[in-house]
């Protein structure tokens, strides 16, 4: 998990790209919890924040211009 300064270094393009990995591991996540299959169940909470982070970022530079 990456820091929230760190995440503030990235252009947009890497910060949407990120999104969309996370998007795609949270919906994983997901199945797996459905199917019993996911034994570290904290991971979809994490997901979900680092998600939201990279959203304050990407509408902080949208302010900004």
């Amino acid at each position: 998990m990456e820091k929230f300064s760190e995440l503030k270094k990235l252009d947009s393009k890497a910060l949407r790209e990120k999104i969309n990995m996370l998007r795609k591991e949270s919906l994983n996540l997901r199945f797996q919890k459905s199917s019993g299959q996911l034994e570290k169940t904290a991971r979809i909470s994490m997901v979900r924040k680092q998600i939201a982070r990279i959203n304050t970022i990407i509408n902080q530079n949208n302010k900004e211009k």
